[in-house]
């Protein structure tokens, strides 16, 4: 098993330091499996996809224009 080394904000670090009982590497560890497994979804829909990354960003221009829009932002 490989190794990772990462930062986390100091209040963070101090909350898992009262909860030494809990196996934090763990929690992590399916964290980033549930997060990877979200990934592969993602490459394997993207893979038979023939948007082009200028249609993908022109259709969410168009979502955050509607959402603006309904809120009231925008006229």
């Amino acid at each position: 098993m490989t190794n990772m080394t990462l930062a986390i904000p100091e209040e963070l670090h101090e909350i898992i330091r009262k909860h030494r009982e809990i196996k934090w590497s763990e929690i992590a560890r399916q964290a980033l499996w549930v997060q990877a497994k979200k990934m592969e979804i993602m490459d394997k829909i993207l893979k038979k996809s023939k948007l082009t990354e200028e249609d993908a960003l022109e259709i969410g221009r168009k979502i955050n224009k509607e959402i603006a829009r309904r809120h009231g932002l925008v006229k």
